[in-house]
């Protein structure tokens, strides 16, 4: 898994794909933050006394584009790709013996089911009922960049104790 180049998010276009063009550039900074990187180091958790490691990060996003695309907007009934808790955190983030490539697959499979969701969606004025509160499309999307933006300062930190590389 290896992206040295992200792709820009559109500087002249309309609000959907100026929202989808800044989910992938998070993606794909996700990616790159990871790149170049042994099984162990996107294992370690390098920012003690915090659990968190780089192929955390990927197993949890996958289980966030898991859940919003496919549960929560298109009402799908799909167990959780790492489902249960172990010590009292979400299991995607138990990484010992977790392999790094079938985490990338899984999570490219999330990002590219979440990428035709959106495209199929009407408008992003689309909306869905979870539970006691509706969401649209454009709240769901932005979300999301929150989400990706949020841990991929997780992943910059994480990414400079591993092996000091810093920067975009």
């Amino acid at each position: 898994m290896s992206y040295q180049q992200r792709t820009e998010a559109p500087r002249t276009a309309d609000e959907r794909a100026s929202l989808a063009g800044f989910l992938r550039y998070q993606r794909e900074t996700l990616a790159m933050k990871c790149g170049g990187l042994t099984a162990e180091q996107l294992r370690e958790r390098a920012v003690p006394p915090s659990g968190l490691s780089l192929l955390g990060l990927i197993r949890h996003l996958a289980e966030v584009e898991r859940s919003w695309f496919q549960v929560v907007w298109n009402g799908e009934d799909v167990r959780a790709y790492w489902p249960g808790s172990v010590h009292g955190t979400f299991a995607e983030f138990d990484v010992e013996s977790a392999d790094p490539d079938e985490a990338f697959t899984t999570w490219q499979s999330a990002c590219a089911r979440s990428c035709a969701v959106v495209d199929s969606a009407d408008s992003l004025d689309s909306t869905v009922q979870w539970g006691d509160d509706t969401f649209t499309l454009r709240y769901v999307l932005t979300h999301m960049i929150e989400e990706y933006a949020r841990h991929n300062g997780h992943a910059d930190m994480l990414r400079e104790r591993i092996d000091g590389a810093t920067g975009e």
